[in-house]
């Protein structure tokens, strides 16, 4: 009794840690003296862009069954979910930046800003529908090869994202961004890591090593 105590304490504690980290710069930005400057159409691009860099938190855990209480399996089928969750976060957001300033987000398009962080907001943006229409071929691609480049993709979305979001210098509360940022980049690397130390081996038990599997899949041999 006092050791599933003991875990259901640390997992609420987990998802309380996880939540926090995506919730306190929404609850942040909402406050900021900066809003009182902006439109609505801005505002909601700009939370949609929060809202998106939030959910690249979760998208690592998900995938390799990091989140307590949560099976891996329900974790594999939540991922493409939460995939396509941020696809529409990032369609918002750079819609909403065109309709308040085309000429600027053109200039961004073409890699012609001014400002350095639209450089790596650009390149993360392709990245994410580079990574859809992965998602949508992907009967087409060998397994292994599937997930490399899903993989590089995911790497290149996460550090455009969080180096675009730091060099942002508007609503987000500094504190809580680069605390959001540095988990998700931690999240993702410790997932990468895992998956190139133990390529040969298991991810949290479950085998990596059969053809056409996934982090989380079952082992075959122990069936």
């Amino acid at each position: 009794m006092r050791t599933s105590g003991w875990k259901s304490a640390l997992a609420a504690l987990a998802w309380t840690a996880v939540a926090a980290a995506v919730g306190v710069p929404l609850a942040a930005a909402a406050v900021s003296p900066l809003l009182a400057y902006r439109d609505a159409v801005y505002i909601v691009a700009g939370f949609a862009g929060i809202f998106g860099l939030g959910l690249m938190l979760f998208q690592p855990l998900l995938i390799a069954g990091y989140l307590p209480g949560l099976p891996a399996r329900i974790g594999r089928r939540a991922h493409p979910w939460i995939g396509g969750a941020l696809l529409a976060a990032v369609v918002v957001h750079v819609a909403g930046l065109w309709i308040t300033s085309p000429p600027d987000m053109i200039d961004a398009l073409l890699l012609a800003s001014p400002t350095p962080f639209s450089y790596f907001g650009v390149i993360a943006m392709w990245a994410i529908f580079a990574a859809a229409l992965l998602a949508v071929l992907r009967r087409r691609w060998r397994p292994r090869t599937w997930r490399i480049v899903h993989r590089l993709l995911a790497i290149v979305i996460v550090a455009g994202s969080v180096v675009h979001a730091i060099l942002i210098e508007g609503t987000m509360e500094t504190v809580s961004k680069a605390a959001l940022g540095a988990l998700v980049l931690a999240a993702t690397a410790k997932v990468m890591a895992d998956l190139v130390w133990r390529k040969r081996g298991t991810l949290r038990g479950e085998n990596l090593t059969s053809p056409g599997a996934v982090p989380g899949s079952p082992d075959p041999r122990r069936r």
